[in-house]
């Protein structure tokens, strides 16, 4: 019979007695906790003074944002299905539904016309006065003399504001006394144009003096974007063969698609709150309707027709949108792919 082999343990050490290894055993915790904490606050890189800063960095434009945009636009879309004329309360104005809506879709002779002609002008800024703007920023990108002196006189009208562009091209469209119809040859009565007053023109001489303004932007903000443009993409696609025209649309301008996408949002919104010029024109009428004037000419005139102004406003609201999210949306989607 054999003896199995004892197992020997090692015995435990003796475990701290007394206040001494009480004390021991309840700081060595309380030591770590505390040097933790020391640490973190010892290398929080935000102070309590940093917090409050971003917060009222923060906060104070939010404050400002609520109440002169999104409050405003709260506003004019519960008005609008009131009938208030701007005198009183309008918590105290009747309730009409939707009858602004109706009556501007179906029974406002100039809801349509209006439409149509901020559609227009947004199709001539789009696909007229921008492609001539990134022409310009193309053509000064180059090293040639004077392209400082031509930038300034470019971006000139753009310092200006378009209560004053308004004011010059009245000026320009004179019947009688204006530079164009003298260069023309057209002061007298029996070939006068009436720039200004012809519904068939006005619009177009409008048109004509609000890209004289948009030229410029566009062009400042592509050749902003070309200065930032790598050189070696060029050197690359002449390398390959290809010559100016294709080096552009093929390599060019889809670099610059987010100089591209900045430049369709500024057009639209130009377009679509376009209302200084035709406003101070003939105030926004006899071919001169915008969105932006009927909401003027509802809401601030002796009609005091504050609800229906505001159903225009909320209509211009979602026409601005509309276009604007669809295209960021789109863009979106290709930048994830």
């Amino acid at each position: 019979m054999t003896d199995r082999p004892s197992q020997h343990v090692a015995p435990a050490p003796p475990a701290p007695t007394g206040r001494a290894g009480a004390n021991l055993a309840v700081a060595a915790p309380l030591k770590d906790g505390r040097s933790g904490a020391r640490r973190r606050r010892r290398y929080s890189r935000i102070t309590r003074t940093d917090k409050i800063v971003l917060a009222l960095m923060v906060g104070i434009p939010l404050v400002f944002d609520l109440a002169l945009i999104w409050g405003p636009t709260v506003a004019s879309f519960l008005i609008s299905f009131t009938n208030w004329n701007g005198i009183g309360s309008p918590f105290n104005a009747q309730n009409v539904g939707t009858k602004n809506y109706e009556y501007l879709i179906t029974g406002y002779p100039f809801f349509w016309p209006a439409l149509t002609h901020n559609l227009i002008w947004l199709a001539w800024l789009m696909f007229i006065a921008t492609p001539v703007g990134m022409l310009l920023a193309v053509l000064l990108d180059r090293i040639v003399r004077g392209t400082r002196v031509y930038q300034t006189v470019f971006y000139l009208p753009v310092v200006l504001s378009l209560a004053v562009i308004g004011i010059i091209w009245g000026l320009q469209y004179a019947p009688e006394q204006g530079l164009i119809n003298n260069v023309l040859g057209r002061t007298s009565n029996n070939n006068l144009i009436d720039w200004l007053g012809d519904p068939s023109l006005n619009i177009w001489a409008a048109l004509v003096a609000a890209s004289w303004r948009h030229v410029g932007y566009i062009m400042v903000l592509y050749l902003a974007g070309l200065k930032a443009f790598d050189p070696t993409l060029r050197e690359a696609a002449k390398v390959d063969g290809a010559n100016e025209r294709q080096t552009f649309f093929r390599v060019v301008f889809p670099v610059m698609m987010p100089i591209n996408v900045v430049i369709v949002v500024i057009t639209t919104i130009e377009a679509l709150r376009a209302f200084d010029i035709a406003y101070i024109i003939n105030h926004g009428k006899n071919g001169l309707e915008l969105l932006s004037t009927l909401i003027t000419n509802n809401g601030i005139s002796e009609s005091n027709r504050v609800g229906f102004a505001s159903a225009i406003a909320v209509v211009l609201l979602v026409v601005s949108l509309v276009p604007i999210v669809a295209f960021l949306s789109r863009m979106m989607r290709e930048d994830q792919r």
